[in-house]
């Protein structure tokens, strides 16, 4: 039985330009998820699944907080503003 790379590489073989394009920009994405999720797993010293509680303060959340980078900020507040529930205590 062949490898995948072997299979890989006959499919390469009859694939047109613009399917290798894809195929190269598809890869290159999950070899760069791959890195990351290493990376990541390297720096967290917790067990998966139990949450992280420093001084439950926002600034502990920061280091998770990314710039936003879409056009439709507005509407996914609205989105949070209509759908959030009460809270009781």
């Amino acid at each position: 039985m062949n490898s995948i790379k072997a299979q890989l590489l006959a499919a390469i073989e009859t694939a047109p330009e613009s399917v290798l394009e894809q195929t190269l920009d598809y890869l290159e994405y999950l070899k760069a998820r791959e890195q990351k999720s290493q990376n990541s797993s390297l720096e967290v010293s917790q067990k998966e699944g139990e949450p992280i509680l420093h001084g439950s303060k926002a600034k502990d959340l920061l280091k998770f907080a990314q710039t936003w980078q879409g056009d439709d900020f507005e509407e996914c507040l609205q989105l949070v503003y209509d759908t959030r529930s009460q809270t009781e205590f």
